[in-house]
C-alpha cells in the first residue's frame, strides 16, 4: 500500500466499509510468484478464487502462467467469458446440471478436472466428446479429499484409469495443514513432504503401469518450497496475489505485500480502550476469528481486534494508545483470509501510486454453483 509520512493512504473519496485493491503490489505479488515458478522448473496455474476478476487472471497469464485453476464451474465460465481457455476445475463435479454445464465448458475451452472417486469419474466418462484430462486428489494431511498417499491412493489410480472416457493424468493436493505451522521449519517440512508424497505415489502408480505426467501442488504458504521438490510439475497458489493476515502469520507475507484491505471508519468509542469500526462480518467474514491479531490494522500494531458481529468491528487499544483514534478516523483492516472476503465484495477500488484510478467488478462473486 502507499503510505504517507509513515502512515497508509485513506482515500477519502471512498466511503466506508469498502474493499481497496493496490495494483502496484498486486503485480509485484504477481511478478513473484512468476519468478519462483520459472526458477524451479515447474508451471504456475494459480487458484483464481482469491481474486475472481478475469482483470487479475489475465495479468497473471501474461506474467507466465500456464493456465489458472478455479474451485467451481460457475468461476471456469465466467474466466472462459474472458478468454482464458486453460483451466484447471479443482473440485469433484457431480449432477447433470453441471455435466452438461462441463461440456458446454470443454467447447470452449481445455478442462481438467480433479476428483477422489470412481463414482465421480464414472459420471464424467458418461458425457460426450474426447476422454476428460482428470487429476486424482490424494489426502496428504489436511483430512478434507482423497485417500492417503502410498498405496490407497495408487489402488484409486487404477480403478479410476480402468474407467473407459477417462485420462488420468496425474496427482492433485492441497496440504491445508500447513495453515497450522508453528514455526518457519515445520512449514517448510510441511510443504517437502507434500510434494514427496506425490512424487512417491506417481512411483507406485508407474510400477503399476500408470504413468502420470502431473504432479500438481501448492497453497501459497507452501508454494515456493514444494516448487523445488524433484518431481513436481505444477504449483496452484491463490492468496499470493494480495496476501493477508493469515500469511503474514506464517511469515511468507508482510504488511507491504498485502494488497487486499478494508478500508473502514472509526464509529465509536464507548471506553478509553475499546474502538469501533463499521465492518463486521458481512465484510471481513469471521474466518480466523479468535486467534491473536487474525484481522490487523495496517501501521498500528497497538490496534487488537477483539470480536466481529454482522456491522461491527471491535477492537482493544493498548493501555499506552488509548488517546488515538478518535471517531471519524480511518483504517485499513488487513483481513485473515482475503479470498473470502473478496467474495464479500461487489466492486473493489483499484488503487496505483496512492491513487483510486479504476473499479475492479468482482465478476465471479457467488459463483458457488
Amino acid at each position: 500500500m502507499n503510505f504517507e509520512r509513515g502512515e497508509p493512504r485513506m482515500y477519502p473519496e471512498i466511503d466506508t466499509p469498502a474493499l481497496v485493491i493496490d495494483l502496484d503490489v498486486v503485480r509485484g505479488n504477481v511478478t513473484e510468484m512468476a519468478k519462483t515458478a520459472a526458477r524451479h522448473g515447474v508451471r504456475l496455474r494459480p487458484h483464481i478464487k482469491t481474486h475472481k476478476m478475469p482483470e487479475l487472471a489475465l495479468a497473471q497469464l501474461e506474467a507466465g502462467a500456464t493456465g489458472i485453476t478455479c474451485a467451481k464451474l460457475g468461476e471456469a465460465e465466467i474466466m472462459a467469458d474472458a478468454g482464458i481457455d486453460d483451466i484447471l476445475l479443482a473440485f469433484p463435479v457431480w449432477g447433470e446440471a453441471k455435466l452438461r454445464r462441463l461440456a458446454a465448458l470443454r467447447e470452449r475451452a481445455r478442462v481438467r478436472v480433479s476428483l477422489d472417486s470412481p463414482e465421480v469419474a464414472a459420471g464424467l466418462a458418461r458425457r460426450p466428446g474426447p476422454p476428460i484430462e482428470l487429476l486424482v486428489e490424494v489426502d496428504t494431511g489436511q483430512h478434507r479429499l482423497g485417500r492417503p498417499p502410498g498405496r490407497p491412493t495408487a489402488d484409486l489410480v487404477a480403478e479410476i484409469a480402468a474407467i473407459p472416457g477417462v485420462d488420468v493424468i496425474g496427482l492433485l493436493t492441497l496440504a491445508g495443514h500447513a495453515y497450522h505451522s508453528r514455526t518457519p521449519e515445520e512449514l517448510a517440512e510441511t510443504s517437502r513432504r507434500e510434494g514427496e508424497d506425490l512424487v512417491a505415489t506417481a512411483e507406485l502408480c508407474a510400477a503399476d503401469g500408470i504413468e502420470l505426467r502431473e504432479i500438481s501442488v501448492g497453497s501459497t504458504p507452501t508454494a515456493r518450497h514444494v516448487a523445488g521438490v524433484a518431481g513436481v510439475t505444477e504449483i496452484r497458489p491463490g492468496t499470493y496475489i494480495f496476501n493477508d493476515a493469515s500469511m503474514m502469520r506464517l511469515g511468507v507475507a508482510t504488511e507491504q505485500t498485502v494488497a487486499a484491505r478494508v478500508l473502514a471508519t472509526v464509529i465509536a468509542r464507548p471506553t478509553p480502550e475499546r474502538v469501533v469500526f463499521d465492518a463486521g462480518t458481512k465484510c471481513l467474514t469471521s474466518d480466523g476469528s479468535g486467534m491473536p491479531d487474525w484481522i490487523r490494522v495496517a501501521g498500528r500494531p497497538y490496534v487488537h481486534m477483539v470480536f466481529l458481529n454482522e456491522e461491527h468491528a471491535v477492537a482493544r487499544l493498548d493501555p499506552e494508545h488509548t488517546g488515538e483514534l478518535p471517531v471519524g478516523t480511518r483504517v485499513q483492516l488487513i483481513p485473515s483470509h482475503a479470498c473470502s472476503v473478496v467474495n464479500l465484495f461487489d466492486v473493489a477500488h483499484g488503487v496505483e501510486n496512492g491513487r483510486v484510478t479504476t473499479g475492479l467488478r468482482v465478476a465471479a462473486r457467488g459463483a458457488v454453483r
